[in-house]
């Protein structure tokens, strides 16, 4: 599997993102029932009734009553309260972008680790090979009086570490593989193989600015989404200023037939802008603003630290990136032709095995310096290619 084709296996399958995506849809399922109204009450029982033996006329007798009554809120906090209800699922949506970001740059950087084994493992699969071709040479030697027996247990000790070595590193790419499966949400042992083929670059953005960063990155722009969800919902507790209606009717059938059938009904309106009750909206409106005024400031800084720290990454790749030059084309084979002449010339007994081991370890513990040098060179990009959310 290529990373672009991992990549996308995540974004379809890892269960986490998913639970974002059900998230949306019990927002937008709330958002449906933004412009209820509450329910009506109805009720019944008596109206001016006298209490029981009583000294009462006709008309005194009282009636049964039907009563009705319905709340009736503003329009204008209804659709003050359906915009702010709408921002909420937004704010998931972005949520989500942000854990993909996580997951991508994790998948990443296992996918990097997984090709530094596979070189490192080729390397040492060599070493391996050129320690037991040693260790065969000594033992032909050693009944002819042309080689030590203390060459012989070195080399043998040797080759002990190079098998050591590949067990830890095939170790590591089970490990390494294990979580990419985990990563996609598929079993933990799913056969899994990498295109070890494949390149990695640094490709700096050229025109990377706090401009970029604001409208790329997923935090920024969860935090800017942020300050727009408080002022919708600053606009809708604004809106609490505005009165509400009730409406009631009551029907009322005497007890007394000589008396007619009455019936009353009232509309009747809040006023919110009394001191007494305003100061609950108010009080909240004073503190949200206070609130997007210390997110702003959170933004402008977040911006800046992470404009920083891209650049900085930027420089540091470079000098990686001539490190790794010098490793491959000077250091790397300068060690690989000193150890193939020290073979030489113990083949044709001219050197001691002693000294055909210290090159091979010299070679070794290079390779492992280079590999470990561009394992944190991979990481790196994969922290760049993070904070740029590319």
């Amino acid at each position: 599997m290529g990373l672009p084709q991992i990549l996308a296996e995540i974004e379809s399958n890892n269960p986490s993102l998913k639970a974002y995506d059900s998230q949306v849809k019990s927002q937008e399922a709330r958002l449906e029932g933004a412009g209820a109204w509450m329910a009506p009450m109805v009720g019944a029982g008596t109206f001016m009734t006298p209490y029981p033996r009583q000294m009462m006329s006709e008309e005194d007798k009282g009636a049964f009553m039907i009563s009705a009554e319905q709340d009736i809120p503003n329009p204008a906090k209804i659709i003050a309260k359906r915009k702010y209800l709408e921002t909420l699922a937004e704010t998931y949506t972005l949520g989500k972008s942000e854990r993909f970001n996580e997951l991508r740059s994790r998948a990443r950087q296992l996918y990097f680790d997984l090709l530094i084994a596979s070189k490192r493992i080729k390397f040492q699969h060599e070493g391996r090979r050129i320690m037991q071709t040693m260790k065969r040479l000594a033992e032909i030697r050693y009944p002819y009086n042309q080689g030590r027996l203390n060459e012989v247990f070195r080399a043998e000790g040797r080759l002990a570490e190079a098998e050591n070595m590949l067990i830890m590193t095939e170790g590591q790419i089970r490990t390494y593989k294990i979580a990419l499966n985990a990563l996609m949400n598929r079993p933990a042992t799913a056969v899994l193989e990498i295109d070890t083929n494949y390149k990695v670059s640094f490709l700096p953005m050229a025109q990377l600015d706090s401009s970029y960063l604001a409208e790329t990155r997923s935090d920024i722009r969860h935090m800017q989404h942020n300050i727009h969800s408080m002022q919708a919902n600053i606009n809708q507790m604004k809106q609490e200023a505005k009165p509400d209606f009730r409406l009631r009717f009551d029907h009322m059938s005497s007890y007394s037939a000589m008396m007619p059938k009455q019936f009353t009904v009232m509309g009747m309106l809040s006023i919110p802008i009394a001191p007494w009750s305003s100061k609950m909206y108010k009080s909240e409106i004073k503190s949200m603003n206070f609130e997007i005024e210390a997110m702003r400031q959170q933004k402008t800084a977040m911006l800046s630290e992470m404009l920083g720290m891209a650049k900085s990454m930027e420089s540091e790749l470079g000098s990686m990136e001539k490190q790794l030059d010098n490793y491959e084309k000077k250091i790397i084979p300068v060690l690989k032709k000193s150890l193939d002449v020290s073979m030489l010339s113990y083949q044709e007994n001219k050197m001691d095995l002693a000294m055909v081991i210290d090159s091979w370890e010299a070679l070794n513990m290079t390779r492992m310096n280079y590999t470990d040098a561009l394992q944190r060179y991979y990481k790196m990009i994969t922290e760049y290619e993070k904070s740029i959310e590319r």
